[in-house]
């Protein structure tokens, strides 16, 4: 099993006292594998993503992730845990702002020692980027930069591939696009997919679908 996440819990404090996010999660992710996420806004699936990142930390519960004992982790192992096997694709863009277009795309393979100049080609023809790549994020919409994160993301090969509404800003047909090239990431390299979204023909197109409500998945 790629991820598997056990009795996870996690809380915010709040005005009148702690606000429990997550209660109890538990949660399994094969190799080669799609899940889709669903809930509520602010039903916490965010957080859980995070958790799984290794961008945050529970009060409980373990998550286990290639092998690795996310949960256990200090910052150094999370962030080379992200750096190597585990592609984000959140709702900011986190672009690098002093790099062209095709420098943030190969950004994240380059770390990872998974540079391909083919393949950030190909995903960025597929994202409809290839007239943009000699831009800066500054000179680009909302929804170019969030196709330029998600073809860095994926240009780096990562094992699980962790996506917050990754086509939020983007218009039906590409966010048609953006999901192939997920779905294409997974059947080529075995990776996982674990996309939290609230579009019904998104969550259509994955093998499994979990929703997440007053803490718990369901």
């Amino acid at each position: 099993m790629l991820l598997e996440v056990d009795g996870l819990t996690k809380s915010y404090a709040g005005p009148e006292g702690p606000v429990e996010v997550l209660r109890g999660v538990d949660l399994a992710l094969d190799a080669g594998r799609t899940l889709a996420l669903t809930g509520d806004s602010g039903s916490g699936k965010s957080t859980l993503l995070h958790l799984i990142a290794g961008l945050d930390t529970a009060e409980a519960g373990r998550i286990r992730l290639d092998g690795a004992e996310v949960t256990a982790l200090d910052d150094a192992g999370c962030a080379a845990l992200r750096r190597g096997r585990v592609g984000i694709v959140f709702q900011q863009f986190n672009l690098i702002p002093s790099l062209d277009v095709a420098a943030n795309i190969a950004f994240q393979a380059r770390l990872a020692g998974r540079h391909e100049p083919e393949r950030d080609a190909r995903l960025a023809g597929a994202l409809g980027l290839t007239p943009h790549l000699a831009k800066y994020p500054e000179q680009l919409s909302g929804g170019q930069q969030q196709r330029v994160a998600i073809a860095r993301t994926l240009a780096a090969r990562p094992k699980l591939v962790l996506a917050d509404e990754p086509t939020g800003n983007l218009d039906e047909t590409t966010s048609g696009a953006v999901l192939e090239e997920m779905l294409a990431l997974v059947a080529e390299t075995g990776a996982a997919l674990l996309m939290v979204t609230h579009s019904e023909a998104l969550a259509a197109r994955m093998e499994r679908r979990l929703h997440l409500s007053r803490g718990r998945l369901a």
